[in-house]
């Protein structure tokens, strides 16, 4: 985590001071420091809090981490400092300490001041506010205060029991500073757990040394007998005594590293980034609309199923698939196990490949009945090619807009399905092949063996197979057609582009046109708008091309009930309300 955290004192002589502060480094630290120790203190000691292991041993400084004790140094003046060591955590010299994180190569290096110059400004502000004018009541207690520029601090005080001090006790704060605000409001619970842990443990060791003081000399009584003293004599004769003497803890420092280190780790790993998906695409409410019917279905059916025998012939039902096995697969034995049997035989595995087989003027002649939602007739005797044409092309539509027969012995009406799949004896109706309002595609066997020679390995080639697309409205070639499909082939003729990224290439162009969609469905449907102004309201989309209209009148049937029944109660609600009064 990147913070710092700081424990500060209110020193009667100098106001607020930080005694002691832990910062993260992510960068290596400059070549030599940590390599002069101290004689007598460069052993290493493995140190495991909390589940997190780490080295933690007393370093020297080198003059890159900012520990001279020049002028230059960001750190308060000689003069400023208490004689007692009030204001002081490390005595002079002293070259502070680091823990290593083994796991992520980051190092927790603590000092009595942050060494860079803006850090020291930032951390000395955050420790004045902390201790004068950002309080909670009773001067005790957590709060939250900052701002973009100087950072967010997360602000514990506390007082510390004191023979000696005014008041017999010593005001404190434990602060943690980091600069991004939403995470360290989120972190709130576990900083004041964690901090109140470490505030608890100081106070207990201080209230024994003080009540074993005040045993042997209480101080109450002593100071009534005394003769009364000018306050600026008694504020200079009362300079503050250390942190370590107050708690009678040699190791204090050594000890608050170790929390502090294991707080900022700890901390930073509690809380990871997760990608939040926004409201539900038009496809999710589809689908979860659909798996809610059959599950009513279900419900409905298993009462009847038991008593009556199910009829040889199921039910078509919108938005499902039903797979019939034509007169010559009746001979296998089981209709699965043929398609198991059959898998390795050649099947379309995307719109790429769908587009180098058929050819680019079949293939867009295709696309644009897909797209317009007229009828696409397959005759073919391989179920699985069919199968995998539907399933290449149903990517090209919403879900919603989507209702597939993959195999039927007789044709099915438009109304019943916008992909249907024949077995090649099935006659189509006259009508029917001379409509605009349908596309035939019929699979036969090639007259010559190599035919597509070179696309295709042997095992998925389709060369055995011949491929004729017919309409009773063929699209001309020099036809603008809808721009989603100009948009679509220019993604499957851009090479650069995998078979993945054209993927998400159709997922971002059908969201685009779902939102023109709604759009245009608000306007004309719920708000009743005059026809006039859903020209203009086209022409603001892009989309006031005829091709585009009817692409967008037939995806608006694609429209979830869940989208279409909360539009009209927000919309309606205000209007009729307004009509009655």
């Amino acid at each position: 985590m990147n913070a710092i955290v700081a424990l500060c004192h209110f020193c009667e002589l100098h106001g607020p001071r930080t005694l002691f502060c832990t910062e993260v480094l992510h960068s290596p630290l400059p070549q030599g420091a940590g390599s002069g120790d101290i004689s007598g203190q460069n052993e290493q000691a493995e140190e495991e809090e909390g589940g997190i292991q780490m080295s933690s041993r007393i370093r020297s400084h080198s003059p890159a981490e900012g520990a001279s004790a020049d002028s230059s140094s960001p750190g308060p003046k000689k003069s400023d400092m208490c004689e007692a060591s009030g204001c002081r955590s490390l005595a002079g010299g002293h070259p502070g300490y680091v823990s290593h994180d083994k796991e992520t190569s980051i190092k927790y290096v603590s000092h009595q001041h942050p060494n860079h110059p803006q850090l020291f400004s930032i951390v000395r502000q955050a420790c004045v506010r902390s201790l004068s004018c950002e309080v909670c009541p009773g001067r005790e207690g957590p709060i939250f205060f900052g701002d973009e520029q100087h950072g967010f601090v997360f602000s514990h005080t506390f007082f510390i029991k004191d023979s000696l001090a005014r008041g017999f006790q010593r005001w404190y704060s434990i602060i943690t500073i980091m600069m991004d605000r939403i995470y360290l409001i989120n972190s709130w619970p576990f900083l004041l757990g964690k901090i109140r842990g470490i505030i608890d443990e100081l106070q207990g060791k201080a209230l024994k040394v003080f009540e074993a003081e005040q045993y042997g000399c209480p101080q109450r009584a002593q100071r009534m007998n005394t003769a009364f003293t000018p306050f600026l004599h008694q504020r200079n004769g009362n300079a503050a005594r250390s942190l370590t003497s107050l708690t009678n803890d040699e190791n204090l420092w050594a000890c608050l590293h170790t929390s502090f280190a294991w707080l900022l780790k700890a901390c930073g790993s509690r809380l990871t980034e997760k990608l939040l998906e926004g409201a539900p695409t038009e496809d999710t409410l589809v689908q979860m609309e659909k798996l809610a019917d059959l599950k009513e279905e279900s419900e409905g059916w298993d009462g009847s199923e038991e008593e009556e025998k199910p009829s040889s012939q199921p039910d078509v039902v919108e938005g499902q698939e039903l797979s019939k096995c034509s007169s010559e697969t009746s001979l296998m034995p089981d209709c699965n196990s043929w398609n198991v049997a059959h898998r390795r035989l050649p099947v379309f595995r995307s719109l790429r490949h769908m587009r180098q087989v058929l050819g680019a003027s079949a293939f867009r002649m295709l696309a644009w009945h897909v797209l317009m939602g007229n009828q696409v007739i397959w005759k073919a005797r391989d179920t699985d090619l069919v199968q995998s044409a539907f399933d290449v092309l149903r990517t090209m539509l919403p879900v919603g807009c989507v209702r597939i027969i993959p195999y039927s012995d007789q044709y099915e009406e438009a109304y019943r399905c916008n992909f249907l799949g024949l077995s090649p004896h099935v006659q189509i109706p006259s009508h029917i092949l001379s409509s605009e309002f349908a596309v035939l595609v019929e699979v036969r066997t090639a007259t010559r063996s190599s035919l597509y020679p070179t696309l295709f390995d042997d095992e998925q080639s389709l060369n055995k197979y011949e491929f004729v697309v017919t309409s009773g409205s063929p699209v001309a070639a020099d036809r603008v057609g809808p721009t989603i499909l100009n948009k679509i082939e220019a993604a499957l003729t851009n090479q650069n582009l995998s078979v993945d990224v054209v993927d998400q290439c159709l997922v971002c162009l059908k969201e685009e046109w779902m939102n023109k969609v709604k759009v245009l469905f608000k306007f004309t449907k719920v708000d009743s708008r005059p026809k006039e102004d859903t020209q203009k309201l086209l022409s603001i989309l892009g989309a006031a091309e005829e091709d585009n209209v009817k692409l967008l009148k037939f995806w608006m049937t694609g429209l979830s009930k869940t989208y279409k029944s909360h539009l009209m109660s927000t919309v309606r609600s205000p209007t009729s309300s307004e009509s009655r009064n």
